[in-house]
């Protein structure tokens, strides 16, 4: 029911930077573990550099010419947190949050975002539900209940499935510019109206290190052992992309390149050695 390839959305603003490693290493090892029959890549910016020109013939490129009618920027103004995404720049991650459901809606297949690194091919049994998406750590929220969060970072879809429908057309009503109330929030509640359209994951497979700064540590600063049920892993890159973030940890994007990946021992340059290019 769902088919083998899989879906990246990247340059949705324009680059004025090379490929990075990371950006790379996330398509190379897609395509080495996964076996995929195609690697869709939706861009409206098309990414530049020799790590580009490496990767390049192996992807069908896909411009992405139109915005989300769902995407509403003027929703920004309504809440400080909209107000503070608008002003950071960030917005565009938005915008791919309805781009992948349109996409996935449509012709289904395999989403993954562009900071993930696979590790394990995805079992076959997958591919026979008609939505696979996974469970992630929600971090506690002072004075309220824990809730399940489910993660769009990684999602299968068969084409129009119930569940990526019902989404799509509910998200384009509760986006209100917050960081996921029209994304993993608004996953985890059709969820508990419709479980039976979804298959929901444990977290260890796609999101073992979380998004705080003990996750991030382990991933990028320690060595954790291997781990059988690890599939991918997700990089969490905008926590940590910027040089002058240092709030969830030292490391930066500006400090992983050839060399920190070949002689680093950390979990992430382990896993991610394999897929260097020559």
């Amino acid at each position: 029911m769902i088919p083998n390839k899989f879906h990246f959305i990247f340059g949705l603003r324009e680059q004025k930077e090379p490929l990075h490693l990371l950006h790379y290493l996330c398509l190379a090892s897609c395509i080495d573990v996964n076996k995929p029959s195609s690697i869709e890549f939706h861009y409206r910016h098309e990414p530049w550099g020799e790590l580009w020109e490496r990767i390049r013939p192996k992807l069908s490129l896909r411009l992405i010419d139109t915005v989300p009618s769902a995407f509403r920027p003027e929703r920004y103004e309504h809440t400080h947190e909209g107000r503070l995404i608008k002003h950071l720049g960030i917005d565009y991650a938005h915008e791919a949050d309805f781009v992948r459901l349109d996409v996935l809606a449509e012709e289904g297949g395999i989403y993954a975002d562009m900071d993930t690194l696979f590790v394990k091919r995805f079992p076959e049994s997958w591919l026979g539900s008609e939505f696979v998406i996974g469970e992630e750590y929600s971090p506690l929220q002072p004075g309220e209940p824990m809730k399940p969060s489910l993660c769009n970072a990684v999602m299968l879809s068969a084409p129009q499935s119930n569940f990526v429908t019902a989404w799509r057309r509910s998200a384009e009503s509760v986006f209100d510019g917050r960081w996921n109330t029209h994304s993993c929030r608004e996953a985890s509640r059709l969820w508990q109206r419709m479980p039976g359209a979804v298959r929901v994951l444990p977290s260890v497979y796609f999101y073992r290190y979380g998004s705080t700064p003990e996750g991030l540590r382990t991933l990028l600063a320690e060595c954790d052992s291997s781990h059988p049920d690890l599939y991918s892993v997700h990089l969490w890159a905008h926590l940590w992309w910027a040089a002058d973030r240092k709030d969830m940890t030292e490391i930066h994007a500006g400090m992983i390149n050839r060399e920190w990946v070949l002689n680093s021992n950390t979990t992430l340059a382990n896993l991610a050695r394999p897929f260097l290019p020559d």
